[in-house]
């Protein structure tokens, strides 16, 4: 299986419902470095899964759409914006872009997708979709 991987970073504000979440219930910022991984277990025939400049655009204009945002304010998202939910949210927009070819290959070529979502260098929280 190959891999290809892009990153980028956002930096967002939230808060969270529920006494689980202590002072995360307050409005406070975070600040996520993304990891997109697209596979796949073949190449075309000039040697690439996809073409890695397109998906880092595409995924640095998905993520600036978020950034610099208050999350809780943000239609479609739900109330509580934890990592994980966040990082569905980046592979399902991804996702729809690999579906209508927007990331410069045959859309059956990559199989599978994950995204991470790095809290801090020690934390971090990931969605893997199959396509």
């Amino acid at each position: 299986m190959y891999g290809v991987t892009v990153r980028d970073h956002m930096m967002v504000a939230h808060s969270f419902e529920g006494e689980r979440f202590g002072p995360a219930q307050r409005l406070h910022g975070a600040t996520f470095v993304v990891d997109a991984t697209f596979r796949g277990p073949e190449l075309d025939p000039d040697g690439i899964l996809l073409d890695m400049g397109l998906a880092a655009e595409q995924l640095h204009e998905l993520v600036g759409d978020l950034s610099y945002r208050n999350l809780d304010e943000v239609e479609g998202l739900g109330r509580n914006t934890s990592t994980e939910v966040l990082a569905r949210h980046v592979a399902d927009q991804l996702a729809e872009l690999i579906r209508s070819g927007a990331l410069g290959t045959d859309p059956g070529r990559v199989t599978s997708l994950v995204v991470t979502l790095h809290e801090s260098h020690v934390a971090w929280a990931s969605y893997e979709r199959i396509l």
